[in-house]
């Protein structure tokens, strides 16, 4: 599974690609490490280079790269970077600049036919396991949207733990809170099966003993279990996809600029335990309140209310803050524009139906 540089370099090799995209974020191309090696392999191989701009996954960037894409013609698309790289060539490579496009993606239903060409990914952080699922995300004016295809499946994936080890710790962090995150949501998702649960288990078995040691030691070892974590966790959540925490996230990252990861962790205990508080009302077809025990074993404790510490533990170690007042945020005054920012395709995997008025009182109240 844990890939090397010489990989990369026979892989290009022996496929005979002749000319590659390469979707990169400046900085962490430059931080970690994989520059050098590209710039080898622009000595014999021809290479358009995309720097994105963005933060997050923005339409308006996307139908650039699009563009770049059709015009320069590859028969490789090399994506090395987060989450937003990855949702960027993971689209590009099969959604068509068209009038419409801005609203099929607000309804979430774009005819999806083909790719357009070979798709390798690199990740250089360990988190989204986007190198792995059927989903991408785009913002369009300022609401996040999903996609959903196999077709999104990038064609092969690296992973090189040494990539991860420079990202600075609020990135580590926030990725790495999105790995965890994923693993469990998908134990509780309608849509789970025995594979899943497979899958979300081995990886919490490695995060949660991993994620703060990685934080505060990145070595190579650390870097490595969390690469293998956090790959575990998409290969979890691209068949049984997320839950009411992801849901929620989105809108406190397009309204407040909290990354990914972090906005998932704000309430997530919460979420947590309204699914458990409301087990008699769980619309699953397993039982889920054995899931809940899978995961009290995972964390070694005995209810809800110490799994709850116990995450609120983690976050505390790993500076994600979850004070609303010290994030500036007002939940009275933005209430409508976050609810109306939820995402309802992962709203609806939750086990337990969640109305917008439950979700204003966990977000709002200390319940």
């Amino acid at each position: 599974m844990i890939n090397s540089i010489e990989d990369i370099e026979k892989f290009i090799n022996e496929k005979n690609f002749k000319k590659i995209f390469l979707l990169c974020g400046k900085k962490s191309f430059v931080n970690s490490g994989a520059e050098p090696l590209f710039k080898d392999i622009s000595s014999f191989k021809k290479i358009k280079l995309f720097y994105k701009n963005s933060e997050l996954p923005i339409l308006e960037e996307l139908i650039e790269i699009i563009k770049d894409i059709r015009n320069f013609g590859p028969d490789l698309i090399l994506a090395i970077g987060g989450g937003t790289i990855m949702d960027y060539a993971k689209i590009a490579n099969v959604v068509d600049i068209r009038p419409d496009l801005a609203k099929l993606i607000e309804n979430y239903s774009y005819p999806f036919k083909k790719k357009y060409s070979h798709l390798t990914v690199i990740p250089t952080t360990a988190g989204s396991g986007a190198e792995v699922t059927s989903n991408a995300v785009i913002y369009v004016n300022g609401i996040k949207h999903s996609f959903e295809s196999d077709l999104l499946i990038p064609d092969n994936f690296f992973l090189i733990p040494e990539f991860l080890i420079s990202a600075p710790h609020k990135i580590k962090a926030s990725a790495g809170f999105d790995a965890i995150a994923q693993a469990l949501e998908s134990l509780v998702s309608k849509k789970s099966n025995d594979q899943s649960v497979d899958y979300a288990v081995k990886s919490l078995k490695i995060s949660t003993n991993s994620y703060i040691n990685f934080l505060n030691d990145p070595n190579l070892k650390n870097a490595t279990e969390m690469s293998i974590a956090a790959n575990l966790a998409g290969k979890a959540i691209s068949i049984s996809k997320t839950t009411a925490p992801h849901a929620t996230s989105y809108p406190f990252t397009s309204l407040f600029d909290i990354s990914h990861g972090h906005a998932v962790g704000l309430f997530f205990e919460k979420f947590f335990k309204f699914n458990y508080d409301n087990l008699d009302k769980a619309e699953t077809h397993f039982n889920l309140k054995e899931r809940y025990d899978i995961i009290f074993d995972l964390f070694n404790v005995q209810n809800i209310n110490d799994f709850s510490s116990k995450i609120c533990l983690i976050k505390k170690k790993a500076n994600l803050e979850d004070d609303l007042t010290k994030l500036n945020i007002d939940i009275n005054k933005s209430s409508k524009k976050i609810i109306n920012g939820i995402n309802l395709l992962r709203l609806g995997n939750n086990p337990v139906k969640i109305e917008g008025i439950d979700i204003y009182n966990i977000i709002s109240k200390n319940i």
